[in-house]
């Protein structure tokens, strides 16, 4: 099985130089613990994790022995089983000062993870490792997204070009590692273990006391949705539970790592918005798999061609944010009247409107709807159709056609 390079190494050892705890939060299986390691061949780190039944007890118990018998440097892995470890590694980190004394990582959102912030504030860098994105698997550089003609040009360097077909097989196969470093050939069995052992079982962990089948019917209901203007009532509906328990099952899952929103873009100037936000998987291998695709040929036929297509773009472009270690700042656009714009990717004091479609051979009528950020306080600058166009190309000076393979 091959290590492929993430982009987020270079961030990892840069942090560690400046601060004291550094922790990779992420999804299960995404590859935290393997990257990690790899970086610290050759180094005196130690390495526990708390998987460990036995760690755990002494970590949840008696901290300070634990820290005793692990001493920094040391890599501390999945651990938001004990909490009860954040304020002995304050009192270390304020005794000793020593940069990179510990790494941690957590398969849960640090945002959304109880105790991290209060105790290591000002003294932990958090970085979150998502699925792989597609500059990594192509083995290309990776910088965040954005609509500049110069930028777009470097993003040609280093990525696998490649027409439909070639990108439903990528969404399909989803962006695991053990599936693109060929450890798991078939995804539809990768997925259908990674459900049971994985994603089931923290799920109880944060929720107590859940149906399995259930579980699975709710997950399911949610990949349906994907694209889609979050619609809890329906999703509750789908599973045969009820609203309450519907709105904390997504909670879990934006915790874990397997979902993520798009809020509306707003600002004063602009009324009569929708406040919903929009609701994406972060591997739509996943989302395929759940929606029981049999093949990429049939999901790039299907009624939700559209919808997954959306969430593997809207995802990819989150992931070169991420894995830069830099916060995104991606919204959607929509009106009472129903308007809509796919992206409003917000940065350096713009926005970029963004459409994504299906075509090869995208018109101006896609960029019509590009002007209804004019009225917006925040300045619109150059647009964008993402789109199975083979190569980089434009509508006029100020909007272009971007590739999906180039994201």
């Amino acid at each position: 099985m091959k290590y492929i390079t993430r982009n987020l190494e270079k961030v990892v050892n840069q942090v560690t130089k400046e601060y004291p705890v550094v922790l990779v939060t992420g999804p299960r299986q995404v590859g935290k613990t393997t990257m990690l390691q790899k970086l610290m061949e050759g180094t005196d780190r130690g390495y526990v994790t708390l998987d460990d039944l036995n760690e755990r007890n002494i970590a949840k118990t008696d901290p300070e022995l634990f820290l005793q018998l692990h001493k920094p440097p040391v890599l501390i892995d999945e651990v938001q089983y004990a909490p009860e470890l954040f304020t002995y590694i304050k009192i270390h980190v304020d005794k000793n000062h020593d940069p990179g004394a510990f790494w941690l990582t957590g398969s849960q959102v640090f945002k959304l993870m109880g105790g991290v912030q209060e105790s290591l504030a000002g003294r932990v860098a958090v970085l979150s490792l998502t699925s792989m994105s597609q500059a990594e698997i192509s083995g290309g550089a990776m910088e965040p997204f954005t609509i500049d003609l110069e930028s777009l040009s470097r993003r040609k360097e280093g990525r696998e070009e490649a027409d439909a077909r070639a990108i439903f097989d990528r969404i399909y196969r989803g962006s695991m590692p053990a599936i693109v470093s060929g450890a798991n050939s078939n995804s539809q069995i990768f997925y259908s273990s990674y459900l049971s052992t994985y994603i089931e079982r923290d799920v109880k962990e944060l929720s107590h006391a859940i149906d399995s089948l259930k579980i699975l019917r709710f997950i399911t209901a949610v990949a349906a949705r994907c694209g889609q203007m979050l619609n809890v009532a329906e999703i509750a509906r789908d599973s045969d539970i009820n609203q309450v328990q519907a709105k904390n099952w997504l909670g879990i899952l934006e915790t874990l790592g397997i979902i993520f929103y798009l809020y509306p873009y707003s600002n004063n100037l602009l009324k009569r918005l929708v406040k919903t936000p929009k609701l994406y998987f972060y591997d739509t291998g996943l989302v395929c798999y759940l929606t029981k695709w049999s093949s990429p040929e049939t999901l790039e036929s299907g009624a939700m061609n559209g919808a997954i297509l959306e969430n593997y773009v809207v995802a990819e472009i989150r992931k070169t944010y991420l894995n830069c270690g830099k916060e995104p700042y991606l919204y959607y656009y929509r009106d009472k009247d129903a308007k809509e714009i796919d992206i409003v990717l917000e940065h350096d004091g713009i926005l970029n409107p963004i459409e994504i479609k299906k075509t090869s051979n995208p018109g101006t009528e896609l960029i019509k709807v590009f002007d209804l950020l004019d009225k917006s306080s925040t300045p619109r600058s150059k647009g964008a159709v993402i789109c199975m166009k083979p190569g980089l190309s434009a509508i006029d000076k100020d909007n272009y056609i971007v590739p999906i393979w180039m994201i």
